[in-house]
């Protein structure tokens, strides 16, 4: 590497506020922190591509006997931690009880749906993962007939143009949001956004400055942990140097098979060597009985054993820091399910997962600010943050059968309310929206029971008045039958 990385760095200003005055002073300000960084990821997001140092190895001894492999394990951490953290869409569910509170969160999720959002969560845990920070933006719809009927939209950003300035007083309130772009002359626009102010600056100068209502800063970061360090960052020595090895192992294999030929005692032209390169044979004598002549091959193996054990060392190391689990499968006599997570690594994964969720939810929720002022103003919706909860469904079904018994055994215990049982027994996303479906399913059931028990009660009412009724009609026939055979005789 040609510079050290530990991370990206947070942007200050000691300014509190963001006026026409000192805009450009805070921009021209921050500019080379954001210089740094942007090289920094620049660097990162080729490494993540696959080109990495080995690429430019030089070699001394042999040269035309060199290998360049790439190995790319950075790719892999980063398709597993984003693949693992937003592998399922995130929810939003309710905080409350109220049913106006669950409906208007329901209408909330169908508008991040018609946006994308999950595949732009995806966007962002990508670059977060790869150089430890991103950027998203959210704007009010600008067609506002469109078809998603969404009154915002949502963009992830650049994290290589794009950065947020932050107060130097306690808290580090956002100052300041910009991104830029590079017209074909090469000449850089700024776009900056503060927490009520558009400015738009070329060259030091601004050329727009209005206001916007959205009432925060559109711009939103959301860093992987509060050093910006990616999720391979911290191993990229052990990577370049599995690199390395496998780069050797390669030309060891390849140096055995053209290994130099060692003439002793024996004196050969080079008409001879071409000869015996062609012809793949040589005559020679001894010249002296004490001098035995000998021609051979100069070869030293490389001990493949030995490197293995070493590069499989050096990626449980990798592995290890990284937070992911072995993926070699090693058996015991206690392979259930949870011993297999404990002793694979799942747990450890499981852990960094969750450790990235808190950073992921914080940056969320300035989110969730900003589109929720957008729909009360365009959509009257009169939802706040804190009647949010953010939800992440990663993994679960696992061990679904104890969730199930759980939660059966939470809903026949009558001292433990049933919207209780839903939300812990840990077998729904949203325990709120089941709770629901659930009391209305079985209310339902209940009625049509209902309905089925009074519709059997009815039919048997019926037959019971028809039985009465036919035996009321054969008495009346039997008096008939008596009336006449009593005329009969008397005839």
């Amino acid at each position: 590497m040609s510079f050290g990385l530990y991370g990206r760095r947070m942007i200050k200003s000691d300014e509190t506020e963001v006026t026409v005055e000192n805009v450009v002073a805070i921009l021209n300000k921050a500019l080379p922190y954001h210089w740094e960084n942007r090289s920094e990821i620049q660097y990162l997001w080729y490494y993540y591509r696959g080109l990495q140092p080995i690429l430019n190895r030089e070699k001394q001894v042999r040269p035309e006997i060199c290998n360049k492999i790439v190995e790319n394990r950075a790719n892999e951490i980063v398709s597993f931690k984003s693949g693992y953290l937003m592998g399922e869409p995130l929810q939003y569910v309710s905080r409350g009880n109220g049913d106006n509170l669950s409906d208007a969160i329901n209408q909330l999720n169908e508008f991040v749906f018609a946006e994308e959002k999950p595949a732009k969560d995806k966007e962002l845990a990508d670059w977060f993962h790869i150089c430890g920070t991103s950027f998203r933006m959210v704007l009010p719809d600008e067609d506002v007939g469109e078809d998603d009927d969404s009154p915002f939209e949502i963009y992830t950003l650049d994290p290589r143009n794009t950065f947020v300035v932050y107060n130097n007083g306690l808290g580090n309130k956002p100052l300041l949001g910009v991104k830029y772009v590079v017209d074909d002359n090469g000449i850089v626009h700024y776009s900056c956004y503060s927490d009520h102010e558009y400015f738009e600056i070329v060259e030091s100068h601004i050329i727009k400055a209005e206001p916007h209502i959205l009432g925060d800063i559109p711009i939103i970061e959301y860093p992987l942990n509060i050093a910006r360090i990616g999720a391979f960052e911290l191993v990229i020595p052990l990577l370049d140097a599995i690199n390395l090895t496998d780069s050797n192992r390669q030309d060891g294999v390849e140096q055995f098979i053209q290994a130099l030929m060692l003439f002793h005692n024996v004196d050969i032209s080079s008409d001879d060597y071409e000869k015996l390169r062609e012809e793949g044979a040589i005559k020679f004598r001894d010249i002296d009985p004490q001098l035995k002549a000998e021609v051979s091959y100069l070869t030293s193996t490389l001990n493949q054993g030995e490197t293995q054990t070493l590069v499989d060392h050096m990626y449980q190391t990798v592995l290890t820091i990284c937070g992911m689990p072995n993926r070699n499968g090693g058996t015991s006599t206690s392979d259930t399910g949870s011993a297999v997570i404990m002793r694979d690594g799942w747990s450890a994964a499981e852990a960094r997962a969750k450790d990235s969720e808190l950073m992921f939810k914080k940056s969320e929720r300035i989110f969730l600010k900003l589109i929720l002022n957008i729909c009360k103003t365009l959509k009257g919706m009169d939802l706040k943050v804190c009647n949010i909860e953010i939800r992440f469904t990663r993994r679960n079904y696992e061990n679904i059968l104890q969730k199930a018994q759980v939660l059966d055994l939470m809903l026949k215990n009558s001292k433990i309310h049933p919207r209780l049982a839903f939300e812990h027994c840990g077998l729904f996303v949203d325990s709120d929206l089941a709770y629901t479906l659930s009391a209305e399913y079985a209310e339902e059931q209940e009625k049509k029971a209902q309905e089925l028990l009074e519709k059997q009660n009815t039919e048997k009412e019926d037959e019971t008045d028809d039985s009465n009724t036919d035996k009321g009609n054969g008495a009346a026939g039997g008096n008939a039958a008596q009336a006449r055979q009593q005329s009969g005789s008397a005839d």
